[in-house]
């Protein structure tokens, strides 16, 4: 059973919420390490009925540290600390919901990245099931980081999503091959030449909508913005359908397919995932949002685990070697 270190002191609601959520996951059978201020974690698991050990660090990252700075003058953070549990394999994988930037620091200089890979990536995957990469990450991108990151992605969509050879495709504002700026001009020839990624060429933002690829590549600019205003629609979406479905001839309908209403909810949740990889690193490393809840926090750890049982680190290590030679 994998080991997961989950820094509890990172998040909005640390340490209760990811204490809680990691009792879930415990309960689930997922072996746990905790890793923070003991004085304040450990009265929080004694009532959850599970067995969770506690790795005392005595500093935390904020949000409003400098990331690089940061893990070099606190050694001993919670984050800095789950990341060198990886690194010396005390444990198989990390779950933060801390600072984004924090996170990748210490994955990246202290668990390391595998060999080939220019620059690791967020990959989040939406609830249509589409992997998308990069999210955040890397803000500015060289075409060869894209195929890297169609290399990546594509290795989610076969961990998480059982797709065995996932169709890629480049985002970009038109399916033409002359669309877009130079950056995806050349990416799409990288990734017409390469034999590493099964791409199907350019695709736009609506094919979030459709089943024509299982894995969309961009720079971490755009993704973001394409994640953000995903989530954002979504919360629209359910909002438009609760005012409409709040009209007083629509009550009984409602009571009748309220269960489906809250499925249709849950789907749509960021919280039903859990939270994003960080692909590209010497071990599996997941992180979730800042104001993860329990349950996000539950989701995160199980996605972590799913990621080691099923050697995600190896199939991204091999797809890059092939890649790269």
């Amino acid at each position: 059973m994998p080991l997961i270190a989950v820094d509890a002191m990172g998040g909005d609601s640390a340490p209760g919420e990811i204490v809680e959520g990691a009792i879930l996951a415990a309960k689930k059978g997922i072996g746990i390490v905790l890793v923070g201020d003991e004085s304040q974690v450990a009265p929080l698991i004694e009532d959850g009925g599970v067995e969770i050990s506690v790795r005392h660090a005595s500093e935390v990252i904020g949000m409003h540290d400098v990331p690089a700075r940061a893990i070099r003058k606190k050694k001993d953070a919670s984050v800095v600390v789950a990341a060198r549990m990886v690194a010396a394999g005390e444990a198989d994988a990390m779950v933060s919901a801390g600072s984004t930037g924090a996170a990748m620091a210490a994955a990246t200089f202290l668990i390391g990245r595998l060999p080939g890979v220019s620059r690791p990536g967020i990959a989040s995957i939406f609830p249509t099931g589409h992997v998308i990469m990069d999210v955040g990450a890397n803000l500015e991108c060289k075409p060869g980081h894209l195929l890297q990151f169609a290399v990546m992605g594509s290795a989610i969509s076969t961990v998480y999503q059982g797709v065995e050879h996932p169709r890629v495709g480049l985002l970009n504002i038109g399916e033409e091959e002359s669309k877009g700026r130079e950056l995806e001009k050349e990416a799409f020839r990288l990734l017409s030449r390469s034999a590493s990624v099964r791409f199907v060429g350019n695709v736009d933002g609506r094919d979030l909508a459709t089943d024509v690829v299982d894995v969309m590549v961009t720079d971490g600019f755009t993704g973001n913005v394409l994640l953000k205003t995903g989530e954002g629609t979504g919360k629209l979406i359910q909002a438009m359908i609760l005012e409409t479905l709040s009209k007083p001839e629509y009550v009984d309908a409602v009571q009748d397919l309220m269960p489906a209403f809250m499925e249709i909810r849950e789907r749509l949740s960021p919280e039903s995932v859990g939270g994003a990889h960080l692909i590209g690193t010497n071990g599996v490393v997941v992180i979730a949002h800042g104001s993860s809840s329990r349950i996000a926090i539950d989701n995160a750890i199980a996605i972590a685990a799913t990621g080691v049982s099923n050697g995600l680190v190896e199939k991204v290590r091999s797809g890059i070697e092939a890649a790269v030679h």
